[in-house]
C-alpha cells in the first residue's frame, strides 16, 4: 500500500505526507458541504493503496436522511467502486471522531484504521450531540433516554434459526 510506504522525502515520511493530504481533504469535503448548507461540518474519504476510493461531506440536510453522515457517504461510495460490502486494507480519514453510528460502519465495513481530526468533545461544543450517544451506551438499557423492551423473541428468534440453518448465506 502506498500510503504505508517507509520512504524517506526530505526528512518526513511520503505515508505521512499522504495521511495529512488525505486528512486535508476530508477537512475540504467538510467545509465544501458545510457552506452548500448539505449538513454539518463533516468529511471523509475512503482510502486503498493510496488512491481515494470514496469520498463523502455530511448530507443530513440535503437529502433529510439522518444516516447521511459523511463517513457512511464514503463508505456506500468506497464499497460501490469495489464492488463488495468490506473494504478489508482500506483507511478511513475523517474530519471528527466517528460518531457511534459511524464508527459501527467503519466496523462492518472491516476498515484497517481510522484517522480523525476533531474529537468527539470538540463536536458536543458546537451542538452534535455524539458525546452524549457515547455516554448512553455506558448506561443499562432501562435507564436511557430511549426506553428499549424485548418483544416477540421467539419469532424474531426462529428467523435466526432459519438463517443458522439456510445453506446459501452470506456471511458478513
Amino acid at each position: 500500500m502506498v500510503a504505508q510506504s517507509e520512504e524517506r522525502k526530505g526528512g518526513r515520511s511520503v505515508m505521512r505526507d499522504l495521511d495529512v493530504q488525505f486528512m486535508q481533504k476530508a477537512i475540504q469535503l467538510a467545509r465544501q458541504g458545510m457552506h452548500h448548507n448539505q449538513g454539518g461540518p463533516f468529511g471523509a474519504v475512503v482510502v486503498k493503496d493510496g488512491a481515494i476510493i470514496g469520498e463523502g461531506c455530511n448530507q443530513v440536510v440535503t437529502t433529510n436522511d439522518p444516516t447521511a453522515h459523511a463517513e457512511m457517504v464514503a463508505i456506500r461510495r468506497a464499497c460501490q467502486f469495489l464492488g463488495r460490502f468490506q473494504l478489508d486494507g482500506c483507511v478511513i480519514y475523517s474530519s471528527c471522531e466517528p460518531c457511534p453510528m459511524c464508527l459501527g460502519a467503519i466496523y462492518w465495513a472491516r476498515l484497517a484504521k481510522i484517522y480523525y481530526g476533531c474529537a468527539r468533545v470538540d463536536a458536543a461544543k458546537v451542538g452534535f450531540d455524539d458525546y452524549t450517544i457515547y455516554e448512553e451506551f455506558k448506561l443499562p438499557l432501562r435507564e436511557r433516554r430511549i426506553p428499549m423492551e424485548r418483544l416477540s423473541s421467539d419469532e424474531a428468534l426462529q428467523v435466526f434459526v432459519e438463517w443458522g440453518e439456510k445453506p446459501d448465506r452470506v456471511l458478513y
